[in-house]
């Protein structure tokens, strides 16, 4: 049986939107670790902290999966502005869950930093 030609590698774009998906997690783990946020609070801390841009369409089905699984809780809360808004915050297995992958990634982006060093600009000048 003849086998299909193989496809070509994806982008870097492409590669690097599953890298952000892959982390989302724990960056939201991350901005929830100071204390609760409304949704739109997370969405901005994400950009501005990490340049993570992230649509609503991504984060609530998330925040909702995290808060099936025990992570976060909510709770609706009363606004000045007019309408009631959905604040989450981790919960104690949520907190083990933000250090446990903490410690993962900070492994894992320390070993792939060690192993991608060659290719550091200044290096690969020298090296052609």
């Amino acid at each position: 049986m003849k086998q299909p030609p193989p496809s070509l590698p994806e982008s870097p774009e492409k590669w690097e939107v599953q890298l952000r998906k892959g982390t989302l997690e724990l960056a939201i783990l991350a901005v929830l670790w100071e204390g609760p946020l409304y949704g739109l609070e997370i969405l901005r801390s994400l950009e501005a902290a990490a340049n993570l841009i992230v649509v609503e369409g991504t984060i609530y089905p998330l925040l909702s999966r995290l808060r099936a699984v025990g992570l976060v809780e909510s709770e609706w809360v009363e606004s000045d502005s007019g309408h009631p808004r959905k604040y989450y915050r981790l919960t104690a297995a949520g907190r083990e869950r933000a250090l446990a992958l903490s410690g993962i990634w900070t492994r894992f982006s320390t070993s792939i930093g060690n192993l991608l060093s060659p290719l550091s600009p200044s290096l690969v000048r020298k090296n052609p």
